[in-house]
Parts: structure tokens; C-alpha cells; sequence
């Protein structure tokens, strides 16, 4: 035999032998197939430890590799690595994990395939990149020397099943007190802005709004990466397409809103509200097409107006102009926030316009505890809403 002879035991070096003579044979990388290859490098294995090298090159050739395992961990939602270390978050923050993934060179040429599982060219000449593997996990990544120790990978995991809204209440990510407004907001075809920092939770919160539509009415989302996943029977997705390597090809946010609003839809729905769609967006919902949604980075829902307004100058609006249309377009904003490791609805604003521009005034705000503090304009707020004023 041409490659490593062991017994028993499971090798980086087997696994790796092992995936290259599939490659070299071209046969797929199941169970008999995996079997044949260990035989022909000269390995013997039990019936235990030739499951595992099953396991391990069919996520080589087919999976993240080493990272496999950690995907697929229940609770997991983000998996990184800078240079050789690696950290998870399983919901209650950044947690180190004890894993050895062979070296720079092994990483970066990671970090290569995926890419190019992703329908991405990642290399020397473009040493950054964004891509959605196969399963749905998002991708970005970035090659020395742009990033340094080493290769960077960032690997936001994606649950096919979402989360009713009756889910996040027994997970704590909403307050009971909460649901019923929600519900109403989503009933009375509030245009709703939900808020928050980077993974707050602001996609599921969204998703799990949307299955609260009634079936009759056509949901139209719009998305940089498929990820919206509501439980709704009339779901139509537009997905952006990044330009090609020649810089042609591609299709932007914004002239998919476009797109959109010729396809009869009941409720306009923007996945990420991030660059010069914002004018599109908020034209949509200034035209009769209310129970829109849209999600935002923003770290309170009162600085709102500030990110609306940046996000409108690039595409050549002024402040002036975006408030008076957030202003008529807006009608809630739902803000999240991450404490102690628990993503939850931490606020709703009311969207007004003044003579000091657009103005998002915190009318509820729910602690993770679930206490509840109301604001003093709820009552004239619930009431603009068709809501009843009496939250307990």
C-alpha cells in the first residue's frame, strides 16, 4: 500500500490519505466507497473507528471538515476561527473549543473549499469573501495577509426549522407581555423596523412575525442570503447575485425591491435594510403596501434615525428627505439586545416626524426578566395602533 498503514487508530494523516484516493478514484464519498479507500492505503480498522473515518472524510469532501461536528451541535449558531483557534457560540456568548485543525496551511485550504462550495473564488487576488455553502451555513472569510494571526473564518450556522413566536416566549426571547402587542402590531399591518446589534436574534424574530400573516396574503422577501424561513403557505424569495469574477451578473437589493412591487405582493419584506435599498424600502411602504418589514443594525431603537439617515446618503437622500419618509412609512420599531447571553425583545418604539426630523420615542421596554417598564406615551401610541393600552 502507497499510504499510511495504522491499526486502529484514527489519523488526521488516515483521514486525509483516505479523502485523497477518493479523489484520485472519483468515486463519492459514501460508506463502501470510504471503505475501499482505507482498505487500499493499508489501514485496519475496527467497525467503530471505520464509522469514524466515514464521518470525518465525508466532512472533508462534503462538510466544513473538523468544523463539521461543531455545525451540527444543537444550540450552536456561530463557529469561528482565527489561525488555528476556534470559538463557538452557543447562545450564551464566545465560548474557546479545544480543537486541532492541522495547521495554516490546512485552514487556508479549509477556508478555499468552502468557498468554493459556495460558488466563491477565494485566493491571493481575492483574499476576502461571502458565500452560502449547500446547507445553508453562511460564509465570510478572509486570507493572510488581510487578516491576521491567520486565515479567519466566520460561520454563522443555519437551522432549517424556525421558531414560532410562541417558541421565543418559552425561550424567554420574548416577554409574555410582549406577545399580545406583537401579535396586534402583525394583525393590524403595522410597517415594522426590527432592530439590533449583529446576531440578536433579528432574522428569527422577523421569521416568526411573518407565520403570524394570515395564509391568504403573499409575503414577497427580499434578502442578500436566503434566510428567512416563516411558516407561512405563500412565501415568494428574491436573492441578491453578487458580481463575477469579470464584475457582471450582478443583482442588487435594491433593484429587487423594484422587482418586487410588480409581483402583487401583500407585504414587502427586506431581509437587511444595509445600503441604498433603504429608498427603495421606504418608497414601497410610502405606496399602500403596509405590513411591510424590514431588519436593521442598530444598537437602541432611538438611534434609529441615525442609521436610516446614514443608509439614505448613500443613496443620495437627505436627512430631511429620509425622515419624511420613514416618518410615513414606519409605523413600530422592534428592538433586540443580548444580555447575560439571552437574546430578547427588549423594546418597542413608536416612529413619528417633527420638526427635529424622524424621531423614534421607546414606548415599551422588557428587561430579560421580563419586567416591564411603560412609557408615557403608550397609551396615545396603543391606541394610533388599534391596540389595547393595558399591558400586564
Amino acid at each position: 500500500a502507497d499510504g499510511p498503514v495504522t491499526t486502529g487508530i484514527v489519523t488526521a494523516e488516515l483521514v486525509a490519505a483516505v479523502r485523497d484516493r477518493l479523489a484520485a478514484s472519483g468515486d463519492d464519498a459514501d460508506a463502501p466507497a470510504v471503505a475501499r479507500a482505507v482498505r487500499e492505503v493499508g489501514a485496519v480498522l475496527g467497525h467503530d473507528e471505520l464509522r469514524a473515518v466515514v464521518r470525518a472524510v465525508r466532512a472533508e469532501v462534503l462538510g466544513a471538515g473538523p468544523l463539521q461536528a461543531l455545525l451540527e451541535s444543537p444550540g450552536v449558531t456561530d463557529v469561528l476561527v482565527e489561525g488555528g483557534r476556534v470559538w463557538v457560540d452557543r447562545g450564551a456568548g464566545l465560548q474557546r473549543v479545544d480543537l486541532d485543525l492541522g495547521g495554516p496551511a490546512r485552514v487556508r485550504a479549509l477556508a478555499v473549499r468552502l468557498a468554493a462550495a459556495g460558488g466563491q473564488r477565494l485566493d491571493d487576488a481575492a483574499p476576502v469573501v461571502d458565500a452560502r455553502l449547500p446547507d445553508g451555513t453562511r460564509l465570510h472569510a478572509v486570507l493572510p495577509p488581510v487578516a491576521e494571526p491567520g486565515t479567519l473564518l466566520s460561520l454563522r450556522v443555519h437551522r432549517p426549522q424556525g421558531f414560532s413566536l410562541e417558541d421565543l416566549v418559552r425561550r424567554g426571547s420574548v416577554a409574555p407581555v410582549l406577545e399580545p402587542v406583537l401579535r396586534g402590531l402583525v394583525a393590524r399591518r403595522a410597517n415594522l423596523l426590527v432592530s439590533g446589534a449583529t446576531g440578536t436574534g433579528k432574522t428569527t424574530l422577523l421569521a416568526a412575525l411573518l407565520s403570524l400573516v394570515p395564509a391568504d396574503e403573499r409575503i414577497v422577501c427580499i434578502e442578500e442570503a436566503a434566510e428567512l424561513r416563516p411558516d407561512h403557505p405563500h412565501v415568494v424569495r428574491l436573492v441578491a447575485r453578487r458580481p463575477n469574477v469579470e464584475g457582471a451578473g450582478e443583482i442588487d437589493l435594491a433593484s429587487l425591491v423594484r422587482h418586487a412591487l410588480r409581483m402583487r405582493p401583500d407585504r414587502v419584506v427586506l431581509g437587511e435594510c444595509r445600503g441604498a435599498d433603504v429608498r427603495e424600502v421606504l418608497s414601497a411602504l410610502n405606496t399602500g403596501h403596509d405590513g411591510g418589514c424590514a431588519t436593521l443594525h442598530a444598537n437602541a431603537a432611538t438611534d434609529v434615525p441615525a442609521r436610516l439617515e446614514a443608509l439614505g446618503a448613500l443613496a443620495g437622500m437627505t436627512p430631511r428627505a429620509v425622515a419624511a419618509q420613514a416618518a410615513s412609512a414606519l409605523d413600530a420599531v422592534v428592538h433586540l439586545r443580548r444580555t447575560r447571553g439571552l437574546r430578547h425583545v427588549a423594546e418597542i418604539g413608536a416612529v413619528s416626524g417633527g420638526s427635529d426630523g424622524l424621531v423614534v420615542e421607546r414606548v415599551l421596554a422588557c428587561g430579560p426578566d421580563g419586567e416591564l417598564e411603560v412609557g408615557a406615551a403608550w397609551p396615545e401610541v396603543a391606541r394610533r395602533w388599534g391596540l389595547d393600552p393595558v399591558v400586564a
